[in-house]
This record gives structure tokens, sequence and C-alpha cells, in this order.
């Protein structure tokens, strides 16, 4: 049973992940002027983008410094889910042996 709640949290790290990424590449086409937010279909899926991580985000954002050109929380929240998801597998391993 605890292996398959560990799998299940995997698997959500990963979802979780990709959507960290997809959001970066989502802010690098809005600041390079290739897509913009007038389009109301970018404007949804960027808000709702923003609406999923601000959660996992903001905590991120009062800890880190403040360095406004550049928004480090989406690189320590991929080192925290790594993190998180090296702990999870070494507990499974542990579980198993």
């Amino acid at each position: 049973m605890l292996i398959t709640l560990i799998q299940i949290a995997g698997y959500l790290i990963d979802t979780l992940r990709m959507i960290v990424i997809v959001q970066f590449v989502f802010s690098l086409l809005i600041s390079f002027n290739v897509i913009n937010t007038y389009n109301q279909f970018v404007a949804g899926v960027w808000q709702a983008l923003n609406m999923l991580l601000e959660p996992f985000y903001g905590p991120l954002r009062r800890i880190l410094p403040d360095t406004r050109p550049i928004d480090f929380a989406p690189m320590a929240l991929l080192v925290a889910l790594t993190i998180v998801e090296i702990i999870l597998n070494n507990v499974a391993r542990s579980v198993l042996s």
C-alpha cells in the first residue's frame, strides 16, 4: 500500500514538474513577444498556469532573496521537487528490502 502511495506521489511530482516547465516556456514566449496576452486563449492558459503554481511559488518567494528581473522560484521548486522525489524513492527502496 505504501509503495502505491509513493508511486502516486511520484506521478504527481512529475506532473507538477511538467507544469512548471510549461509555465516557464510560456513566460519566455510572452517576454520575447512571440505570443501576447491580448489573445483570449493565451491569457486564459497563462492565468490558469499562474493560479496552479502560485501556492507553490508564494512560500518560495518569501524565502528567496528579492531579485526583481529574475524569478528563481520555478528553479527552486524544481530542485525541491527533485529532493522530495529522491526521498520518496529511498523510502520505497527501504520498504521493499
